[in-house]
């Protein structure tokens, strides 16, 4: 798979601000840090020869792991403050000249996630295999944490990093044959899951007013910047590079 498309020319001199959020700037006095916090910073970061920020993880979460774990892609957590608001982060960076990168953390969800709570479900559904799962709660991923005996469904699901975070379902490079829970790169769950990620990159370069990933798909207005275009092929090539490892 070659890659045709040329990087966004702004990343050849790009200094990144990282910002954790809730410890960053705290607006309103309730010992939490918000985006009108970051928009207050904006020049500051910019005096310091910062072109662009780097928000990390800023979406609904129970927060398990610092907003690692993610229970809603197209809503913020309302401690950080609204949709709008982060929609004024990024109006207020463009007004400087700045960029703005969302940490999307598409590895894995929150166990809150609704499509982890619809892939726990015996009955197959448009979930079932967006996650990692075994075919048998006495089976678990090799070499990987799992999560058994939470559900109706028979298997375990691997997890990345701690036991909120259960792994999103891209794929293996090469399926080991006598394990037929190990799908391909291409096979129908694994591509739904890649497909889903790029959805909610679509979200986010619309209005974010709209209220969901399906609500975005099925206006089918909306236009990717060239920068977003090129991000999901990368992502997509990741991903692909990933499954080869």
């Amino acid at each position: 798979m070659t890659n045709t498309k040329e990087r966004p020319e702004w990343l050849d001199n790009t200094v990144f601000y990282e910002i954790y959020p809730q410890s960053f700037n705290d607006t309103n006095a309730d010992g939490i840090g918000d985006f009108q916090g970051i928009i207050e910073k904006l020049d500051y970061i910019k005096e310091l020869g910062c072109n662009a920020i780097w928000i990390n993880p800023c979406f609904l979460s129970p927060f398990g792991d610092a907003g690692y774990d993610v229970a809603d892609y197209c809503r913020v957590a309302p401690r950080y403050g609204t949709n709008e608001d982060l929609k004024s982060v990024f109006e207020e960076a463009h007004k400087r000249d700045m960029h703005v990168l969302l940490d999307l953390v598409p590895g894995h969800t929150s166990v809150e996630h609704p499509w982890f709570k619809e892939s726990m479900k015996a009955d197959r559904n448009e979930f079932t295999d967006r996650y990692v799962w075994t075919n048998n709660v006495w089976e678990a991923p090799e070499g990987m944490g799992s999560l058994r005996g939470i559900s109706e469904r028979d298997g375990a699901c691997a997890i990345n990093f701690f036991s909120n975070q259960p792994a999103l379902n891209y794929g293996f490079y090469q399926p080991d044959p006598e394990k037929p829970w190990q799908q391909s790169f291409d096979d129908e769950g694994p591509q739904a899951t890649l497909a889903a990620m790029e959805d909610v990159m679509r979200f986010w370069e619309t209005d974010v007013s709209i209220s969901s990933v399906s609500e975005a798909e099925s206006e089918r207005n909306f236009s990717l910047l060239p920068d977003t275009q090129i991000f999901i092929h990368l992502l997509s090539m990741g991903w692909k590079k990933q499954s080869e490892n």
